[in-house]
């Protein structure tokens, strides 16, 4: 499949622009976070999930991790915060979460694990 050449594309006029929302290639999704602009996060209270997998149909942002059977949290690279996990819970198990906040915490107390988020410097 042919990649798109944007090399020159400060040279480009209006017309060279493709149109917005257009995917080039197929199967790209994973190369590309789209979770940066996200002011909200879904946080899991595993005490209280079920694993019935309700958020992970859902999901429009395929974002729900699941592990070994059971939902084990979120792809925060591609999470965009639309609350949508949160609101189908039967269990009441995801909650939303301030997007700075959520950070701090991660900083404080999860030093170290991977929760499929990137790492700021």
């Amino acid at each position: 499949m042919a990649k798109w050449d944007f090399s020159k594309i400060k040279e480009w006029g209006w017309k060279e622009h493709p149109t917005g929302g257009v995917i080039p290639e197929a199967a790209t999704t994973d190369s590309y976070a789209t979770g940066g602009w996200r002011s909200v996060r879904p946080v899991l209270d595993s005490g209280k999930c079920v694993h019935c997998y309700i958020c992970f149909i859902f999901c429009p942002d395929s974002s729900i991790v699941i592990k070994d059977g059971k939902m084990t949290g979120f792809n925060l690279r591609h999470c965009k915060g639309c609350g949508i996990c949160a609101e189908v819970c039967p269990a009441k198990a995801v909650s939303m979460m301030n997007e700075a906040e959520a950070q701090g915490l991660e900083k404080c107390h999860l030093a170290g694990q991977d929760l499929g988020t990137e790492k700021s410097a």
